[in-house]
């Protein structure tokens, strides 16, 4: 026991009284909390049951849904549709003829079988929103796409071959000693440009257009569209 010099009271200096104090202090607050919590708990359970209808679950997660994303993922996944590839075998004409001399004496044909393919694709990766077109009722749809396109001509070389060739006597002795390095690059350049000109002016472009529409419409009926209507950018 201590006496204080002003008042002369005594103040209590024990110090197991202050701990015991400070425990009770500590405990309310803990009981206070847990009342608090166990309060919480209750309301977001009664929420969540419909009791409290009122009362949004904080923890609740809301999705919404778009129109047309969801068909235009689906179509831009593919990236690249190959439509259709053709196969193609053409023969190439090579004359090469030396002015003022005839072609006994220089000069040459040469005839040359290609044999190649090509194909026709049609691009998805540049497609936007306003390409799909969905109804409001979700029941129809209508795509827009790029036309059709040709990739390079491909040249098989193992399967083509010279058919038949004539070499002036100076074109055999220049052959002979050294040839001609780039001849046979001559032959598959032609071949290759006559195969892509095959390919262009023949039915590739309208079979692969033709198979993207019926590919497109398979695919959109079986993600829930009953009409689907496909159709093709104007050349540009």
């Amino acid at each position: 026991m201590a006496r204080t010099p002003d008042t002369g009271l005594t103040r209590t200096t024990d110090p197991e009284l202050t701990r015991r104090s400070g425990r009770g202090l500590t405990g309310k607050l803990v009981g206070v909390a847990a009342v608090v919590m166990a309060v919480a708990v209750l309301l977001l359970v009664l929420s969540v049951i419909h009791v409290l209808p009122r009362l949004r679950n904080p923890f609740a997660q809301t999705t919404s849904e778009r129109d047309s994303p969801v068909v235009l993922k689906s179509i831009t996944a593919l990236s690249r549709y190959e439509a259709a590839s053709g196969n193609y075998q053409v023969v190439v004409d090579l004359t090469s003829k030396t002015a003022f001399l005839p072609s006994f004496v220089a000069g040459s044909q040469t005839l040359f079988i290609g044999v190649g393919s090509d194909i026709a694709y049609v691009n998805f990766g540049g497609l936007k929103g306003p390409s799909v077109q969905v109804s409001a009722d979700r029941t129809s749809v209508t795509i827009t796409l790029p036309r059709p396109q040709l990739e390079p001509a491909v040249l098989n070389v193992r399967q083509s071959y010279v058919f038949a060739e004539q070499q002036g006597l100076a074109t055999r002795m220049n052959t002979f000693l050294g040839g001609n390095p780039n001849s046979e690059q001559s032959l598959y350049i032609a071949a290759q440009k006559q195969i892509q000109a095959a390919a262009r002016r023949g039915p590739l472009l309208a079979d692969a257009q033709q198979n993207t529409s019926a590919m497109m419409t398979s695919m959109l009926t079986g993600l829930g569209f009953t009409h689907v209507t496909v159709r093709f950018a104007a050349s540009s």
